[in-house]
């Protein structure tokens, strides 16, 4: 039995951080794991630029309403939901991606969770688990599922290189050099065809 794992932000949906800097006018919050491979020096990093400029949850959240999924994302994602069975990793969290899910028809999501105070202060973030798409891939796999994976980022690498099929989607032009074994689309049609192909094989 076949399970996809795709990524979130970049793939199906815009890059939440990006909006939010763009919203707010902070342009330090435009790095994304595309940039920085270490996601914990990320997000201290976003966690302090926040503090200091007194923005919390309330806000990304606010802008988080207005995104919506990256044109054709809906229907690639219904269409493949058709054929196999899907699950969303993303190292996003619980308080962001739910308005994204619903947009997206409820497609399952494993994701990580934020700590916040009664104020709406983020004050630190929980992983779900180390290394959360290599591990949730492994479990999978453990239970007799084969995988397949797509992404756009550093944090991807591990799931994609650990399945059966892995591809890389509006990635970096960087990431396409350094990990040239991956082919690499643009195109929602293009990715569903590649996850046909490797169904059958």
């Amino acid at each position: 039995m076949y399970i996809t794992c795709l990524d979130l932000e970049g793939v199906l949906v815009p890059e939440i951080w990006i909006a939010f800097a763009e919203a707010a006018g902070i342009p330090q919050l435009k790095k994304t794991t595309r940039d920085e491979p270490d996601y914990d020096r990320l997000m201290e990093g976003r966690l302090r630029i926040l503090k200091e400029h007194g923005l919390g949850l309330k806000e990304i959240q606010n802008t988080i309403a207005q995104i919506e999924p990256l044109p054709g994302a809906k229907e690639f994602l219904d269409e493949l939901r058709s054929l196999t069975q899907v699950i969303i990793i993303s190292d996003t969290f619980e308080q962001f991606a739910k308005p994204l899910m619903q947009k997206l028809g409820w497609p399952t999501i494993f994701c990580n969770t934020l700590e916040t105070a009664p104020d709406g202060e983020i004050t630190g973030y929980r992983m779900r688990v180390e290394k959360s798409k290599y591990a949730t891939v492994k479990a999978l796999q453990s239970v007799g599922f084969e995988t397949i994976a797509s992404g756009d980022s550093f944090n991807d690498l591990g799931m994609i290189q650990a399945s059966k099929a892995g591809f890389l989607f509006k990635s970096t032009e960087q990431i396409k050099a350094d990990y040239p074994q991956f082919p690499a689309f643009e195109e929602y049609g293009q990715l569903l065809e590649a996850i046909k192909n490797a169904m059958k094989e």
